[in-house]
Parts: structure tokens; C-alpha cells; sequence
């Protein structure tokens, strides 16, 4: 069995990029001492590529300065390689320019390297399991970029119909709200808010939800949620 991690056992796959050996292994051993399967690591972007085709993990822990290239580029080249894995930047940069490279690149979401190990370990279940995950601050950049790129979308642009209640869910999706959170917010169950957001997934032909979080930006439906 390969990737989506092995959900019975509580071990998501995890693999951990980074051109520094002493903080590699110690993210590792950490992430390994929470429960997490380290599959694998690497130090550069062609080590990375060549890994996560052959181990397929469900999250790649990546930094953004490597030994042959950016991060974004090997986000780019894992992806590539395992379009079922999920990219976590974890940087020691937080300048707009990298996050928005690595977004751009197809990461999931970005820490920032001063995280505590305890938002780390969040930080990754949360991406495993599909969210988009970003240190404080850097999630409004990301959504402005995201505005700036996307022209206003006419209504025949905006693909299948949704009914009232779909696009209300994905008002807080895009908010980066949990299923649980948006459950609470309009008194509904969490199961029935993870139908309309399967629901919403198929009708819009989308991956992930993190994919759907992107669609729900570029059509401005971010800025109406409460």
C-alpha cells in the first residue's frame, strides 16, 4: 500500500527534507517520537524527488534553502513524483517571496522554523489530513495573492451550481475552518458538513481540500464568511 498513510495504525508517512544533518535528524526523531512513520529523508531536490517516488509519503516536511536548488523546486519535483503527497514547508524564512513560491509550487502550507514542537506535530496531522496549514501572518498573504491573481470571476465562470448551504461551507472553508469548526458555527453535525463538502468536491471535480480552499479564494468566496 502506497501513501495516505495507514489511518488503523494512527501513522501518517512522513519524510523530512533539509540540507542541515543535525536539524534533519532531530526533526526526524521528533516526529518519530510523536507517532509519526519517518520513511524517509533527504538533503537536496533531486534526493527528494527520487524518495518520495519510491516511498510515496503522505506529508514531506520541506525546507526552503537546499544543497541543489529551492524548495519550491523540490515541491515542484516531489509532486511530480507522488501526486497523493502533501508538501509542509517548515523554513527558517518567512519573507513573502519564498512563502509565496513555495504556495506556487503546490505546498500545502508553510511553518516557520521558531514553531514549537508541539504546533509542528499539529502542524502535520493537520496537512495529512488535508488542511492548509500556515504560521500566523503568513495565511493573509497568502489569501491577498491569491486575490491579486484572480480577476473577478463572471457568473458563468463559476462552474457548477452549488446549492445555498454549499456555498456557505465553503465560505468557512476557505477561512481554513475544520469540519468540526464550521459544524459549530452553524449548528450542524459534523458528518453532515463533511457530506457537503464531498458533495462540493465532486461537483466541482476537486482533489482535496485544500484544492477546494484555492478554488473558494479565487472566487472571492473568503471575503464574505463571518
Amino acid at each position: 500500500m502506497t501513501g495516505q498513510g495507514d489511518e488503523r495504525a494512527g501513522r501518517w508517512r512522513v519524510m523530512v527534507v533539509d540540507d542541515h544533518p543535525m536539524w534533519r535528524d532531530g526533526v526526524a526523531r521528533d516526529l518519530d517520537e510523536e507517532g509519526f512513520d519517518v520513511v524517509a529523508t533527504a538533503d537536496g531536490v533531486r534526493s527528494a524527488r527520487d524518495r518520495a517516488a519510491a516511498v510515496t509519503p503522505d506529508v514531506v516536511l520541506m525546507d526552503m534553502q537546499l544543497s541543489d536548488g529551492s524548495g519550491a523546486d523540490a515541491t515542484a519535483a516531489v509532486l511530480s513524483a507522488s501526486p497523493a503527497t502533501r508538501v509542509l514547508v517548515l523554513s527558517a524564512s518567512g519573507e513573502r517571496d519564498d512563502v509565496l513560491e513555495a504556495v506556487k509550487a503546490g505546498a500545502s502550507g508553510y511553518l516557520v522554523k521558531s514553531a514549537s514542537k508541539g504546533e509542528l506535530v499539529a502542524a502535520v496531522h493537520a496537512t495529512a489530513e488535508g488542511q492548509a496549514v500556515f504560521t500566523p501572518g503568513l495565511a493573509g498573504l497568502v489569501l491577498g495573492e491569491f486575490r491579486r491573481m484572480s480577476s473577478a470571476p463572471d457568473a458563468a465562470d463559476r462552474g457548477p451550481e452549488l446549492t445555498a448551504r454549499e456555498t456557505e461551507v465553503l465560505r468557512f472553508v476557505a477561512k481554513g475552518l475544520s469540519a468540526k469548526q464550521i459544524a459549530s458555527r452553524l449548528t450542524l453535525s459534523h458528518r453532515t458538513v463533511e457530506n457537503h463538502v464531498q458533495s462540493t468536491l465532486r461537483k466541482l471535480q476537486l482533489g482535496n481540500r485544500v484544492e477546494l480552499t484555492r478554488y473558494a479564494i479565487e472566487h472571492g468566496l473568503d471575503e464574505s464568511a463571518p
